[in-house]
């Protein structure tokens, strides 16, 4: 079974995956720094200024903090400025990841087509060719 699970994790593609889950989460950890700390602090400044991670709205009416953590903490909130932030940190992924895959697809030559087979024609013509090879034999 150690023989095994061996040669599981020496295949190229698990090791493929592996080195793209790690530099996946490092990816993740500088886009998540991009927008927390450059971003969206200048969207927070052109829509009025606030913190915009502490964009929320209460559920509760017993909700009377200023900040997500203590509003979290005091009941029900609609996170919306989180969210916001989610959805600006997966267009930045996904941009990113476009512009990878463009890159190495114009860098990469295209893989080798298959020979495309006989045409339908070509196949009744060989049919017909050997069909008259037998009667003349």
């Amino acid at each position: 079974m150690l023989n095994e699970f061996k040669t599981f994790i020496m295949r190229g593609n698990v090791l493929d995956l592996a080195v793209g889950v790690i530099i996946g989460a490092a990816f993740g950890a500088i886009v998540s720094s991009l927008t927390d700390d450059i971003i969206m602090p200048v969207i927070g400044v052109i829509v009025g200024g606030l913190d915009f991670s502490n964009y929320f709205l209460a559920l509760n009416r017993s909700v009377t903090a200023t900040t997500l953590e203590a509003a979290r903490a005091q009941g029900a909130v609609l996170a919306y400025g989180s969210f916001i932030t989610a959805v600006i940190k997966f267009l930045i992924i996904g941009w990113a990841i476009f512009l990878l895959v463009k890159t190495v697809n114009r860098v990469l030559p295209p893989p080798p087509s298959a020979e495309p087979g006989p045409t339908p024609d070509q196949r009744l013509l060989g049919e017909i060719r050997d069909l008259l090879a037998r009667q003349s034999k």
